[in-house]
């Protein structure tokens, strides 16, 4: 992609966002009340307002940095047993037989469901929501990294065994290399879900975290402090996303990218040299037809 098409690119994303801010200050600012109602809600200026007081106060620093630490926890936790659980299930039929039953049961419950759990098994609400964020992130890489693990071709494990390589080689140098792009795509959807769960979480059993200011605003009808924290929670999801995106494709530098980078310029075709003129033709290949002589009178 060339810089002018990245820069193209920028400005039509920066050009959708001032789109949408925009539409959001005339809807509130003239109280649009057309099946849905906009009059009660806060204007961006106003949310920008509340904003500026909020980050200037320690409270919003600490919220976010309790909200961090949970769900750097819960992710963390959750990429290393998902995936090696997930590997597990696809390479060893012992591990499906035993694991795979218990997984389809447990996984369609929504890990929000599990705080009672949470609460009846754990000493503090810190551990559960850091729990409730691990199970949240849990299955979606657990099933991405089992499906990416059957998926790879037993060509390359073949050739390892063949050349005197064992189990754990054809672990470390094929099975998980060949998974990391169906790993890292289930590390992007559970990002997102343990956003969702760990701050509905800390508006259920928490003290302090983003999600628990936003409840508590929303519970003595600060909407503008509300919509303060929603921004935020949207911001810290954007950020942890684009970190997991680019550890992906920096761990995977070596898979083809999508088209759009000029190719490289084919190879030059390399001509015959010419031959030598024939004398009685007048004429080589590459070579000017020999001019025709007027007869002499």
């Amino acid at each position: 992609m060339s810089a002018a098409e990245g820069a193209g690119r920028r400005l039509v994303r920066a050009g959708a966002l001032a789109a949408a801010l925009g539409a959001w200050q005339v809807l509130t600012a003239y109280d649009v009340n057309v099946w849905l109602r906009f009059e009660q809600f806060p204007t961006v200026g106003e949310v920008a307002s509340a904003f500026a007081d909020r980050v200037g106060t320690a409270a919003y620093w600490q919220d976010l940095g309790h909200s961090l630490r949970r769900i750097v926890t819960g992710f963390l936790l959750a990429a290393v047993l998902g995936v090696a659980a997930g590997t597990a299930i696809a390479r060893s039929r012992w591990a499906a037989d035993l694991l795979g039953p218990l997984v389809e049961v447990v996984r369609p419950i929504p890990a929000i469901a599990l705080v009672p759990v949470a609460i009846l098994l754990l000493p503090t609400n810190e551990q559960g929501i850091v729990f409730i964020t691990c199970a949240a992130a849990f299955f979606p890489v657990l099933v991405s990294t089992r499906h990416a693990v059957r998926a790879l071709s037993p060509v390359w494990e073949e050739a390892v065994l063949t050349l005197g390589g064992g189990r754990a080689r054809v672990l470390w140098s094929v099975v998980l290399p060949g998974a990391l792009p169906g790993v890292f795509g289930g590390l992007s959807v559970g990002i997102g879900v343990a956003w969702i769960c760990v701050v509905s979480a800390e508006m259920i059993s928490g003290e302090y975290g983003v999600g628990y200011r936003t409840w508590q605003d929303y519970t003595v009808v600060d909407y503008p402090g509300v919509f303060v924290g929603m921004a935020t929670i949207g911001a810290l999801g954007l950020l942890t996303s684009t970190l997991v995106e680019r550890a992906g494709r920096y761990a995977t530098s070596w898979l083809p990218r999508p088209a759009g980078r000029p190719a490289p310029p084919p190879p030059r075709a390399v001509r015959p040299a010419p031959a030598s003129p024939d004398p009685a033709a007048g004429t080589g290949p590459g070579q000017e037809p020999a001019a025709v002589k007027e007869p002499v009178a």
